[in-house]
Formats: C-alpha cells, structure tokens, sequence
C-alpha cells in the first residue's frame, strides 16, 4: 500500500512565506520528511501528535537538503520521538556547523553567519546525521518503500524521496509558489538541470516541493 501523505505547512521566520514537511505513515510507522524552522515547533509537534506520530514510532527523519527552513527541528525531534537522522554528506556542514553556505559557490562567511542567526538556528539546533544517504540509497529496510535520488543543483547534497508509488518529495529543486518551476535559488543552475533531464526517466506521479502546492512533473517540463 502506498505511505499515507501528510502535509505540514510552517510559517517561516520574518514572513519569509512557508515551508512544507511530509509526514508518510506506513504500516511499520512514519517517515517525516524535512522539519521546518525552529520557530515553529510547537506548531509541528501538534501536527505529529494529531497525526498519531508518536515516541517510539518516527522510525526516520529525511532531510532534503542542509538550509534551516528544513533542518532547524530535526534534532529536537530526533531526541523527543528517538529517532535517527538521514541526510546527504555534501551538506553535513550546514547541520553541523550552521553554515548555510558550506559547499556552495556563491555567498560568505559574514552572509552565512547574519542568515543563521536570523533563521533561529541555535547551537541547540546544531546536528550530525545517524545515516549517510546517496543517491540509489534503499529506504526499505527502514520501512519505507522508496529510493533516494541524486538532485543537486539548489544544493550539492539534495535529495528526493521517490515512493514506488511514484511520489517524489524534491525538498527545494522545484517550488510551486507561482507555477511549478525550478526553483529561482540555485546555487548550481546547471546541476538543477541535469537533475531535471534525469528525473524524467523515472515514473514520476506527483512532485511535493519544499514551498508550494503538489504538482505533476510533467508541468515543469512544459513549462520549461
């Protein structure tokens, strides 16, 4: 049976607009995929209770991709519903070190430091991944039916969650805040590309963005 989607919209901080995290429930337990920004927490925790997301049942948290509109609960989480974390080593440093510019071209160390501390991400906020993830990486031994795939582009170490149902979760390579697009950040325009050209090949039903509505691959690529 296909994983039961959830979608959590989170104010971002500043009223910077919204971000998205899916909560996937399967019969081994949930999957949430990215955690928003610390300022929303409480708001969250509510959804995941409402849910039945319980201690002891988050068998996973997967994070698309290193800035802190999708990792900045993920470690609160990962101690109140002991859970592990996965994630791509290309961004470790941005968990890690709360440096939204590690492995990236463009920016420096006084921009990254000023977005951190404007983001809310604390010290407290700070974590090193339990799993290492890459791209052909089998995410059914922890219960979900799924493959994770390669899509840098926004980031060196993004990822999508791709369901053998077809759903693709592509953290911010895509966003759907205007129409389905690319999305207009990219710290490598090119990559973003090639990562389009790839993601035709699979059986794609539905895209679930970081920012904005659900949509059809096929969208993007008329759009496009």
């Amino acid at each position: 049976m296909p994983p039961i989607i959830k979608t959590i919209c989170l104010a971002m901080p500043f009223r910077m607009g919204s971000v998205n995290c899916y909560l996937l429930e399967t019969g081994r337990g949930f999957f949430l995929i990215d955690t928003g920004s610390s300022n929303q927490r409480r708001e969250l925790e509510g959804e995941l209770e409402e849910a039945g997301c319980q201690p002891g049942n988050l068998n996973l948290i997967l994070i698309t991709h290193g800035d802190f509109d999708h990792t900045g609960n993920a470690a609160y989480l990962r101690s109140r519903f002991t859970s592990r974390i996965a994630m791509h080593a290309a961004d470790r440093g941005m968990a890690e070190d709360a440096d939204m510019f590690f492995n990236r071209s463009k920016g420096n160390a006084l921009i990254g430091a000023l977005v951190s501390r404007l983001s809310g991400f604390r010290k407290t906020d700070r974590f090193t991944p339990d799993i290492t993830v890459q791209d052909g990486f089998d995410l059914s031994e922890y219960g979900l039916d799924a493959t994770v795939l390669g899509i840098p582009g926004h980031s060196k170490g993004s990822i999508g969650v791709l369901t053998a149902s077809g759903d693709l979760f592509c953290g911010d390579l895509f966003s759907n805040t205007g129409k389905p697009a690319l999305n207009a950040i990219m710290d490598d325009p090119a990559s973003a590309a090639i990562s389009l050209e790839r993601l035709t090949r699979y059986p794609i039903q539905t895209v679930y963005p970081g920012h904005g509505k659900p949509f059809p691959l096929e969208l993007v690529k008329e759009g496009d």
